[in-house]
């Protein structure tokens, strides 16, 4: 199976969420002091033996291993004396089933589709999210459902089958996906170049100092909390976002704004993470949403029952991977982030 790259998780938390069910395994290893010095992905692999190398080697890159409530995130490290916990997350069905979900498709041929994504709907199966994806979706209206193959690209594997790039659950709109392996390929080198636009719309809490600006800081997983992303001083991968403040909401102050993000790279969470580094969350982020919003705000979210991030993908462009045309494709605030934007804009 070949994974498509890091640059094409885009705001997606589908690696993270993975302890959702009561079926996670958790193991324990007692290392003692003779056993301390020594290689720690060695150590336990003498005492979780039925866990090949190679996968416990993954499971740690992932952040699953703690000790004293650490977490660690290098095998090759020393191991010291103490217990080390490792979380072993529960298995998804072998091969997601065709769905007969509706999309909202922008554009399709013979060799890639674009999905309007909307709120509530996972890229792909995981643990705590089985069905109702845009996986299960795809492979309905691409064929699978009947006697025929299924169009989608295989190089994302059994479970992600044509998924070049995700977005969180939680985060509406646009995302394109590969029917044939050629244009797979393509579209990931095109990711991972940045040689692509993507533009979000973020509704956040207060409002940025300046009326544009360019984020550029490194992000990698959080070191006190492994479900989260977090800018880093070292390690982590280089994320770069590019803000223009639209609309400020607030009489007196700014208690709420709406943002353009143009992403520049794309590490999972970016642009949470980023405007949370800012000081200035996505309203209803149950994630990086650390600090209350004022009261009016409040209000009116507990009004609208507006409880998910406030971020929606509006825009992407690319060249067509086969026919090398000019593609770009817009999709509107969905209509829970529009009444969210026209109630902060009538507080006052």
């Amino acid at each position: 199976m070949t994974n498509t790259p890091d640059d094409t998780d885009d705001d997606t938390d589908d690696d993270l969420a993975s302890d959702e069910t009561g079926d996670t395994q958790v193991l324990m290893a007692d290392i003692d002091d003779d056993e301390s010095g020594e290689r720690l992905d060695r150590v336990l692999a003498s005492h979780f033996a039925d866990i090949s190398r190679a996968r416990l080697q993954a499971l740690i890159a992932e952040g699953r291993l703690s000790i004293d409530g650490k977490v660690v995130t290098d095998g090759k490290h020393k191991a010291r004396a103490g217990t080390y916990v490792l979380s072993i997350p529960a298995p998804v069905a072998a091969k997601p089933e065709p769905q007969d979900i509706p999309l909202d498709i922008l554009f399709e041929d013979e060799h890639l589709i674009v999905i309007n994504k909307p709120v509530g709907m996972a890229a792909h199966p995981a643990p705590g999210t089985r069905d109702g994806t845009l996986v299960n979706a795809l492979l309905y209206h691409c064929g699978a459902n009947s006697s025929e193959e299924s169009s989608l690209s295989g190089i994302g594997g059994v479970l992600r089958p044509g998924i070049v790039h995700r977005l969180d659950k939680d985060t509406s709109g646009i995302l394109v996906a590969a029917k044939s392996d050629i244009a797979h390929r393509a579209l990931s080198e095109l990711f991972s170049r940045h040689d692509i636009d993507r533009e979000y719309k973020a509704i956040v809490r207060g409002s940025p100092k300046y009326m544009s600006g360019t984020v550029t800081t490194r992000i990698g997983r959080s070191h006190h909390d492994r479900k989260k992303m977090a800018v880093l001083r070292a390690g982590g991968r280089e994320a770069i976002t590019h803000y223009q403040l639209e609309e400020v909401y607030g009489d007196t102050k700014p208690l709420a704004a709406l943002l353009t993000c143009r992403l520049e790279t794309g590490r999972t969470h970016q642009i949470r993470v980023h405007m949370a580094h800012l000081g200035c969350p996505c309203l209803g982020d149950p994630v990086y949403g650390s600090g209350a919003p004022a009261k009016e705000v409040q209000a009116i979210l507990k009004e609208l029952d507006f409880n998910r991030q406030a971020l929606h993908a509006g825009l992407l462009g690319f060249i067509h991977p086969i026919t090398g045309e000019k593609l770009k494709f817009r999709a509107p605030l969905p209509d829970d982030m529009q009444e969210l934007a026209d109630a902060l804009a009538d507080m006052y």
